[in-house]
């Protein structure tokens, strides 16, 4: 493609040379004359110089003369199109396999496809341009919908319902039981889990991550919300639309986050509280109490970001503060034995 007509694809304007030819897409320190990379940071602005990249997105073309530069709002953003429609996802032939096995009454469109040895229960739905990897287990009254992609080895409980266009990856598991039990008599008494998990539109969930259904009512997974690969969603939790989840967090039983929240890498949250609508949670923190909206918190327990700096700081001069301390009460002690 040429440098016009990348800027076309992605809404940005050419500085440079519109007609430079462009077949793939590299980071600055790799790109080759035919590639196109992308400057999002400042930082990275002497590596953009170096670059002998054929092109590069940027917010601006003043600082990088001599370049070709497809100017845009948000580089990064204009780089992942560019990237998708280059690499666009891979899309099996519609049909099912002969080694599938599917219950009596499964509903299948005819653009999907299944896979080797998918197994589908009674009474459930796959929808237009779905894809259903091998192995995958889809349970009784279960629906996924239009443009799905299940990769290989998902799992879903029954009365699991995916929306539009969600990606489950490898080892995914949708609707387990919930961590329920009673205690009587010294011994656990398991709580029937008999909910369900609804995952709405444009949800995409890493590999071996889990979702459990709820105890008595449902699980769900907010529009457009991202969740990595080893992540844990507990019974009743309601994540809203467009949260991110990091690898190795988790979120106990009947939480509810709002929309645009951020989970760092293995952190977590108690179950019963509220996380507030744009709250951030900074990675290996423990949150223990509700969030207000736009809150940022780190540590463990979780509290203010800017206070746990300063406690931070603060405990990296114990050391110095306590040998000043020792040396006061020396001072003071050989004051009073001259008294």
């Amino acid at each position: 493609m040429k440098a016009d007509e990348i800027a076309a694809l992605v809404g940005a304007r050419v500085e440079g040379d519109p007609a430079v030819e462009l077949s793939g897409v590299a980071p600055l320190e790799r790109a080759t004359g035919s590639d196109l990379s992308f400057l999002s940071n400042p930082k990275y602005r002497e590596a953009a110089l170096s670059s002998a990249a054929g092109a590069l997105l940027a917010s601006s073309a003043v600082d990088l003369p001599g370049k070709t530069v497809l100017v845009c709002a948000d580089p990064y953003a204009a780089f992942a199109k560019v990237v998708m429609h280059l690499h666009p996802p891979r899309r099996r032939p519609p049909g099912v396999d002969p080694t599938a096995i599917l219950a009596a009454d499964v509903t299948v469109a005819p653009s999907a496809y299944l896979g080797p040895h998918v197994v589908v229960g009674a009474g459930s739905t796959i929808g237009e341009g779905a894809q259903v990897e091998a192995g995958c287990v889809i349970g009784d009254l279960c629906t996924v919908g239009v443009d799905c992609h299940l990769y290989p080895r998902v799992v879903l409980y029954d009365r699991t319902s995916l929306g539009d266009r969600v990606i489950l990856h490898s080892g995914v598991v949708i609707g387990a039981d919930g961590f329920g039990y009673a205690f009587e008599v010294g011994r656990h008494l398991k709580i029937p889990q008999v909910g369900r998990v609804v995952v709405e539109d444009d949800v995409e969930i890493g590999a071996n991550s889990t979702v459990d259904r709820g105890a008595l009512e449902e699980t769900r997974i907010g529009g457009g919300t991202k969740i990595d690969n080893l992540v844990m969603v507990a019974h009743n939790v309601h994540v809203g639309p467009h949260c991110i989840l990091v690898a190795q967090s988790g979120i106990s039983g009947s939480t509810h986050l709002g929309h645009h929240v951020i989970i760092a890498g293995q952190s977590g949250a108690v179950g019963h509280i509220r996380i507030g609508d744009g709250a951030r949670v900074g990675a290996k923190s423990a949150v223990t109490h509700d969030l207000p909206d736009g809150a940022f918190v780190t540590g463990h327990p979780a509290q203010d970001h800017r206070r746990w700096l300063k406690e931070r700081a603060l405990a990296g001069r114990l050391e110095e503060l306590f040998q000043r301390l020792k040396r006061v009460e020396a001072k003071i002690g050989k004051e009073e034995d001259r008294a």
